[in-house]
């Protein structure tokens, strides 16, 4: 069971890190023409509202919702009931998002005025977020319903093509910092229309793919008079699970709109500051959480309707050792290095040595909680699969406060670091409530080993740690370096700690390839 999940778990990651590198191109491209100006604030923000709300409707609360109620219908095998769903359901979820991307272009002045209140003082910068947004808004259409076809696909094991589709967006803006910046008057507004238009392409994308699987249907409103009568039941029970999973899926990006909102009051550079840092903490957050939580949640919904409880503990206890084993050196790393990736990925054009140094303080800041963010893309699913999405909103609420109000408290002291290390403990908050959560109700039961293995890979994350601070050196002499000694510099280091992590874990006793079954994983440390 755990091979086809790693093997899984390696095809969704090296799709997510192909479009990561594209990605980091894109931000390269965008650091260098906006820099941390007003008009990078303007079109963060501009796009950072309807890409809240595609996490919220698209990849969260809908695939939490989607996925366990369409995987029974699939492990059910009526061709003729899967069809219909499917229909129904795009129609239903269609008008859905059709409805809320109007009023979002309508209201756009008051959703700019909520989410960064400080631009009002600002009026350029306010009209400009105004205009941005309303072309960057309709991007939650498109991919929203993306994000139903990655749902069929996943539930069919059948993971590349959703992976590999974000990498439509980074080229469309990378097209339109090359190609519609320079002729355009306002850059914000190129970089706008070049979120239009990636969504229309990334839907269309889909089709061709959807139409292989006998998945693309005609999109419909009622039930037709042939349809079995449970499908309607099955539809709405799909949006009743959304209702509370909008918000349970969506915390950290709730939190990232709060420090978008304080940090509007900041001075101009702090919205973008906190952007390029979670945009460098998300990288090993897509490639190898998100992966993973995209892989495990239609497996736990199988298992989940053919009970197979003991199976469903393990594959939890399975994803999570994995967690341990590469995210803890991760954020490590990340935190080591966060001076010299900032400079060699982003330091040049109009991102400037302070830049730099701002974004590496709330990067360090945002890699404190990087484990919390993935155990919480691993532990929500295993709520989810038994569709059970009230209990992850009460501790999502939970994390939300404590967000809040440590933002409230750090933000005038740290500035956009005391919002990075709010949201780093929030994580950690909700990522300890659902592990409760599960462990108290019995469906996850730890295997043996845990403490054992924990501590191997702390110390080997240690060592690791200490070897890339001796060779870093200063941000300065990054700094001062040419692109080219940047670049064999950092290279230099991720495979000499890469090297020591490894051979610190072999050392210690721990052998990864144990792990890729689950029966084996608690021989780890014994």
């Amino acid at each position: 069971m755990s091979k086809k999940l790693l093997k899984s778990t390696i095809v969704v990651s090296s799709m997510t890190f192909f479009s990561r590198i594209t990605g980091m191109i894109r931000d390269i491209a965008l650091a260098q023409v906006v820099g941390s100006s007003e008009v990078a604030d303007a079109f963060f923000v501009a796009f950072r509202i309807p890409n809240f709300l595609r996490r919220i409707f698209g990849e969260g609360a809908f695939s939490a919702a989607f996925v366990p109620v369409y995987s029974k219908i699939e492990v059910a095998g009526d061709e003729g009931k899967r069809k219909a769903f499917l229909a129904l359901m795009a129609g239903r979820f269609g008008m859905i998002l059709l409805a809320i991307t109007l009023i979002g272009v309508v209201a756009a002045p008051f959703l700019v005025m909520v989410i960064a209140p400080g631009f009002l003082g600002e009026s350029e910068k306010y009209e400009l977020t105004v205009s941005a947004l309303r072309l960057t808004f309709p991007y939650l259409f498109f991919v929203s319903l993306v994000a139903m076809a990655a749902g069929i696909f996943n539930s069919r094991n059948h993971f590349a093509v959703p992976a590999v589709t974000p990498v439509l967006l980074n080229l469309s803006l990378i097209a339109a910092v090359l190609w519609l910046v320079p002729i355009m008057a306002n850059p914000a507004i190129a970089l706008a229309t070049g979120v239009f238009v990636a969504g229309a392409v990334q839907l269309i994308f889909q089709l061709p793919f959807l139409a292989r699987e006998r998945s693309l249907v005609w999109p419909r409103l009622r039930v037709g008079k042939s349809d079995k009568k449970p499908i309607e039941g099955e539809v709405n029970k799909v949006f009743r699970l959304m209702l509370p999973a909008l918000f349970g899926v969506s915390v950290a990006q709730i939190n990232m709109l709060i420090n978008t909102l304080l940090a509007s009051f900041l001075v101009t550079g702090s919205v973008s500051w906190l952007y390029y840092s979670d945009r460098l903490m998300e990288f090993p957050l897509g490639v190898f959480g998100i992966a993973l939580a995209t892989v495990i949640l239609p497996t736990l919904s199988k298992q989940q309707a053919d009970t197979s409880s003991s199976l469903f503990s393990d594959t939890l206890d399975w994803a999570l050792r994995w967690v341990l084993l590469i995210v803890l050196p991760a954020s490590v790393a990340l935190m080591v290095l966060a001076g010299p990736l900032l400079t060699t990925i982003f330091q040049y054009g109009a991102f400037t040595p302070t830049d730099v140094t701002m974004a590496s303080q709330s990067l360090v800041a945002f890699a404190l909680g990087l484990i919390a963010f993935v155990v919480i893309k691993v532990l929500a699913p295993g709520f989810y699969a038994r569709q059970d999405t009230r209990t992850p909103v009460r501790y999502a609420a939970i994390a939300m406060g404590v967000n809040a109000v440590l933002s409230l408290l750090l933000v005038w002291e740290f500035a956009h670091v005391g919002l990075a290390l709010a949201t780093s403990v929030a994580a950690l908050v909700n990522a300890a409530l659902l592990f409760f959560g599960l462990y108290r109700r019995g469906i996850y039961q730890p295997l043996p080993g845990w403490w054992s293995l924990l501590l191997k890979v702390a110390v080997a994350s240690l060592v690791m740690g200490l070897v890339l601070w001796s060779g870093a050196g200063d941000t300065l002499s990054w700094i001062e370096s040419s692109l080219l000694h940047r670049l064999g510099w950092l290279s230099w280091l991720i495979v000499v700690g890469l090297g020591v992590y490894m051979v610190s874990l072999l050392s210690l006793g721990v052998k990864p390839w144990k792990m890729m079954l689950v029966e084996k994983i608690g021989e780890e440390g014994d």
